[in-house]
């Protein structure tokens, strides 16, 4: 028979790890014993609390009158039965399963949040690498599918091999305090310094995809992070207005760019070739990795005025570690769209112009690419970051350069979608171009959003024929210097 209520626990036993050198205390642990039948069982805990914890589940079980198993020796209560893993083998399966159907980028925030919780899984301290080497070992071998096989320095295979013998179980996990040392791991930077927020929110998606696997592959009973009392640093969504640049800010940036004629004293510029990649990031909001991806066909020109960008392929940087083929950019469909799916967004005449003028003067790459290098590979993110740079440089002021005003190429995309909610375009429509929900759209510029209301309410009244004033309770029309502003939004 499985099942016995022949049991008997012990009070918690203290144990004092030695350190190698000199004898010292390295580190308290705590011993819970149990006998279940004829068997012993026992668990180890990092803390005091964690082992009183389990402890009192196990005494609570027994005063209930509760069978044990004599297969795990836990209550019946406890509801499964417990298969155990260590978290270092259970990661690499969870980055092995996500591995071929996951873009470059997200296989290294899978590994880099799963490096992260690493460092809260750990069994004990003695022998342990520093963190740094930890992390390089992890997020460069362990959780990379690809290199986890291939040559390693020996500082990193002794690394890999201390974490195989020393990472707990995952069935730790059905503990909320553990749960909760793994989430305040995940807010942390290296240095110990909070992590940014969108950051967190990152891995902490991850940490619960992966404990939904664990749940379905009967490691942990219940996937308890969204038990936790937890809270999360506060994500700002809203852009910062002061990155958003005017028309004619934008105009005297494309020319700085274009102007970069000479870089050092034997290599081309690349200034000139970029001015374009750069115009259709601000007049039609294509993100750098779509800029990057725009090809000859995708293009609708007239010989002037509007046209239009069929947009399907984007190429974000992802490093060559992450991506099949060894690319620092992952080729593929446009974010959180099907493969093959087309986006269409509108050319203004300014941009056709610029892109006319491109195509004559520099063609297109073999594959028909409009944007690549000198020597018609794809874009490097520095060659990019430094052409920019140099823009922002000539064409700002100095207080204006060493602000957040267009710090990086993506603010071009914000400005863009700024411009278009400020001319009053639906936000349905602007997200249909953008390439997102009206609900992240929404959330993303609730600034710019607001700042429509003045303007909104004069054409609701001039539908209404209102119109000479605000009309007031008391029937008089205000001023429109009523202490309400609307805000430039030229941007």
């Amino acid at each position: 028979m499985d099942n016995t209520f022949e049991v008997r626990i012990w009070d918690l036993r203290e144990r004092i790890t030695k350190s190698a050198k000199g004898g010292r205390s390295a580190k308290k642990s705590y011993n819970v014993r149990w006998r279940v039948g004829r068997k012993s069982w026992s668990r180890t805990y990092p803390t005091k609390g964690l082992a009183e914890s389990f402890r009192s589940q196990l005494l609570s079980a027994l005063r209930n009158g509760e069978a044990f198993r004599q297969s795990d020796g836990l209550p019946v209560s406890m509801g499964r039965e417990v298969r155990e893993e260590d978290w270092f083998l259970f990661a690499q399966s969870y980055v092995d399963l996500k591995w071929t159907r996951a873009a470059a980028k997200s296989r290294s925030g899978n590994a880099d949040a799963l490096a992260t919780a690493t460092l809260a899984m750990l069994a004990t301290d003695r022998g342990k690498p520093c963190d740094k080497v930890l992390r390089k070992a992890l997020t460069g071998w362990a959780f990379n599918k690809s290199r986890r096989d291939s040559a390693k320095p020996a500082e990193i295979q002794r690394a890999l091999k201390w974490l195989e013998q020393n990472t707990i179980p995952v069935s730790r996990l059905d503990d909320l305090s553990m749960v909760r040392a793994v989430l305040d791991q995940l807010a942390l930077k290296m240095d110990g310094k909070p992590a940014a927020a969108k950051t967190v929110s990152r891995k902490r998606a991850v940490l619960y995809n992966a404990l939904e696997l664990a749940v379905e592959r009967k490691l942990l009973e219940k996937n308890r992070v969204a038990d936790i009392k937890w809270t999360a640093p506060k994500k700002n969504f809203a852009i910062d207005r002061r990155i958003v640049i005017n028309p004619e800010q934008a105009s005297t940036l494309l020319l700085a760019v274009e102007a970069q004629q000479v870089e050092g004293q034997l290599r081309r510029s690349m200034g000139p070739r970029l001015k374009a990649y750069f115009a259709v990031q601000y007049y039609a909001a294509l993100r750098p990795e779509e800029a990057a991806m725009l090809v000859r066909g995708d293009l609708i020109l007239p010989e002037e005025g509007w046209g239009e960008l069929l947009l399907s392929q984007a190429a974000p940087i992802a490093g060559a570690a992450w991506t099949d083929n060894g690319a620092r950019r992952d080729r593929r469909q446009l974010k959180q769209r099907g493969i093959g799916e087309v986006r269409p967004v509108p050319c203004p005449p300014p941009l056709t112009a610029l892109l006319h003028e491109h195509l004559e003067r520099y063609g297109t790459a073999a594959d028909g690419r409009l944007f690549r290098s000198l020597t018609g590979a794809d874009l490097a993110e520095s060659t990019v970051s430094r052409v920019w740079d140099r823009a922002r440089k000539s064409a700002l002021t100095e207080t204006e350069y060493k602000s957040v005003l267009a710090k990086r190429p993506y603010d071009l995309r914000h400005a863009c979608v700024s411009t278009w909610l400020a001319a009053g375009v639906p936000s349905t429509q602007v997200a249909e171009w953008a390439g997102h929900s009206v609900d992240v759209l929404h959330r993303i510029y609730a600034k710019i959003l607001a700042g429509q209301e003045a303007s909104a309410r004069e054409r609701i009244e001039r539908a209404l024929g209102q119109s000479g004033g605000h009309a007031t309770s008391t029937g008089r029309p205000q001023t429109p210097d009523d202490g309400r502003t609307e805000p430039d939004m030229a941007g």
